[in-house]
């Protein structure tokens, strides 16, 4: 099994979806999507192979689809890193070019911290 974490912008996502869900189709609905999320996260850490590598879309990235959105991931090692979630309605291609240099930086930066963790 694999270790799954979530870049901070991936839990901003999160909040997002979650107070878009609720305002749109209430609470229960909110907590449904980020339960079928969260069910996700734990499919992924038992079998990491469901990551989509998509060379037209970049070569960095691998990406695991949830209902309508799209987990946006980098693996290294045994360690998974999502490091946005992003709504299959946007131009995924176009943003992932905007987003990729920071992307890529802030994957970097979470598994050296994670190397540090384990020095100690």
């Amino acid at each position: 099994m694999v270790w799954v974490g979530l870049s901070r912008r991936a839990l901003r996502d999160l909040e997002q979806i979650e107070q878009y869900s609720e305002e749109r189709w209430g609470k229960r609905v909110a907590e449904e999507y980020l339960q079928s999320i969260e069910d996700a996260l734990i499919r992924l850490k038992r079998k990491p192979d469901l990551l989509r590598a998509r060379p037209d879309i970049s070569e960095h990235f691998e990406f695991y689809r949830v209902r309508e959105h799209v987990l946006v991931c980098v693996q290294l090692h045994d360690r998974i890193y999502i490091l946005t979630i992003k709504h299959t309605s946007m131009d995924l291609p176009e943003r992932l070019v905007e987003l990729e240099p920071q992307l890529l930086l802030e994957a970097r930066l979470l598994h050296e911290a994670f190397l540090a963790s384990k020095r100690k």
